[in-house]
């Protein structure tokens, strides 16, 4: 299953840009309402944010949640773990109707594994990098990778500011899947705005994740396609 892809937009990767508005920003009283008005609004995907209290300062929500919402939308669930370990939950949340489910490598002694186990669930699978983990890390598995996420962020919170020190790290990954010939998506998470996106598209991204900066709008459309850059936002 091919993952989806908006056609409006060609940015300087080779996929059209999409946006993944994160949950963590939604208010948690009225999610169904939360995620119908987002994908009334124009979002691609709808961001996860798994936490755990352990491998990041916070706790979110886990698979219940997901499952709940799975039947209320038709847009791909991108999953993001930050829990560790990550081995013995990646079929729970797979079964609870994500689409794509990416972690980190920090988060358990197999990445390979870790991937083959996503991929052989029948899921797109992801790899994290955090603002201080290398590009060099996640060569050897890029077989088994579909989408890369680069956190411009430290995990943990959202509303955090863009770290621009990431911008080189994003051009060095772009450069890597163009070699690889590889079908992978490159994936921003972590104070994408307006302001910032056009950084990060610049840079060779082609999917952004943005919490706060969708869900704190008042008009919700056109913050979607303020940040995808959009003519006559």
């Amino acid at each position: 299953m091919p993952l989806p892809h908006n056609p409006r937009v060609t940015p300087a990767a080779p996929h059209p840009v999409l946006i993944a508005p994160s949950l963590l920003a939604a208010d948690f009283t009225r999610l169904a309402e939360e995620v119908a008005a987002i994908e009334a609004a124009g979002a691609d995907w709808l961001h996860l944010d798994i936490m755990d209290g352990h491998f990041v300062p916070n706790i979110s929500f886990g698979p219940a949640i997901v499952k709940a919402l799975r039947p209320l939308t038709r847009m791909p669930f991108d999953v993001h773990l930050m829990i560790a370990p990550v081995d013995p939950y990646l079929a729970a949340f797979a079964e609870a109707g994500a689409d794509l489910i990416s972690f980190h490598p920090e988060a358990g002694p197999h990445l390979h594994r870790s991937l083959q186990t996503i991929k052989g669930l029948g899921k797109k699978a992801g790899v994290v990098l955090n603002p201080g983990t290398p590009v060099e890390s996640i060569a050897p598995v890029l077989d088994l990778v579909d989408l890369i996420l680069v956190m411009t962020v430290n995990p943990g919170f959202g509303g955090q500011s863009f770290l621009e020190s990431q911008l080189p790290k994003i051009a060095a990954l772009r450069r890597l899947i163009d070699a690889s010939g590889r079908d992978i998506r490159l994936q921003i998470d972590g104070g994408v705005t307006a302001k910032t996106a056009p950084l990060c598209l610049g840079a060779g991204a082609d999917v952004l994740v943005a919490g706060t900066a969708v869900f704190g709008a008042p008009d919700r459309a056109a913050a979607i396609r303020a940040i995808r850059g959009d003519q006559g936002a």
